[in-house]
């Protein structure tokens, strides 16, 4: 799967955006992932699901986001939603990051796979809400993806294709919790190498852009690797421009009921949030005031 270290050109960092990701909360953090794998299994059809969306969609309504969407969608399992919430940028209000992660689980708590994209996000929606950026942000939590990235393929079709949506980026977040006992210090950064190959290049230019903003942001190392199997697929077959992040140390416990804190490296999700988050600023060319 890795094709080896990433040279990390290099680049001035921003210090206004530095400032901004000292702010992130390694206690928010541990709170968060707490709460999420209290709900249970999170599988579609689901009280437990149910109970997280309803979580989620209330967080962004304390952090102050008006603008957010449950987009619903049914299959056999069930239905659920689509969690869509929308940061308007100031320059180009029409054209897009999306910053995505699925929250749905499959046999177990899913704290790393993928309450750790899941809080993230939202770790990143808390602190850029009052920052003005040049690109608009949709912060999506997909759901139905562990049953084939239903909730992704649906937003898509549905949404991405029917409005026409200029998306600059999209920016995928799954399985960041690395292992418990093993040396957490390398994130993986993920481009597109599939079909069509068009955007090929501009999602290589992308994630090498994320492995050094990843390096100038954290204290974490970076490794490229391919894009596979999660909910930026949908994007990339539709010629979009993706990129991702993913645990160096692929956890064994995913998909079982022993994905939880006990089995995760909390300080590891602390240190891939703030490159995160210096990612995203960058890349929707934050403004200081």
């Amino acid at each position: 799967m890795f094709l080896g270290i990433s040279a990390c050109s290099a680049q001035t960092k921003n210090q206004f955006y530095a400032d901004v990701v000292a702010k992130t909360s390694e206690a928010n953090i541990l709170k968060d992932l707490t709460t999420f794998e209290n709900f249970g299994i999170k599988n579609v059809g689901s009280e437990a699901l149910t109970q997280c969306e309803t979580w989620i969609t209330s967080r962004y309504k304390r952090l102050g986001y008006t603008d957010i969407v449950l987009q619903p969608f049914s299959y056999k399992a069930g239905t659920s939603h689509n969690i869509i919430v929308t940061k308007t940028g100031t320059k180009y209000p029409n054209t897009f990051i999306v910053i995505d992660a699925h929250y749905d689980t499959i046999n177990g708590p899913g704290t790393n796979d993928n309450g750790t994209g899941t809080i993230l996000i939202m770790e990143l929606a808390r602190l850029l809400k009052d920052i003005d950026t040049e690109y608009s942000i949709k912060f999506i939590h997909f759901s139905g993806e562990e049953d084939g990235l239903i909730g992704s393929n649906y937003y898509v079709k549905n949404t991405v294709i029917k409005d026409q949506l200029d998306i600059k980026l999209v920016f995928n977040i799954d399985e960041v919790g690395g292992v418990k006992g093993k040396t957490n210090d390398t994130v993986v950064c993920e481009r597109d190498e599939s079909q069509p190959t068009s955007n090929n290049e501009a999602s290589a230019k992308a994630t090498t852009q994320l492995a050094n903003y990843m390096r100038l942001y954290s204290n974490l190392k970076t490794e490229i690797a391919n894009a596979y199997a999660s909910d930026y697929m949908p994007f990339e077959d539709q010629g979009f421009v993706i990129t991702g992040l993913f645990e160096k140390h692929e956890s064994p416990m995913n998909h079982t009921k022993d994905d939880d804190l006990a089995h995760m490296d909390v300080a590891y999700v602390y240190e891939i949030t703030k490159g995160a988050l210096g990612a995203a600023l960058e890349f929707a060319v934050a403004i200081k005031k």
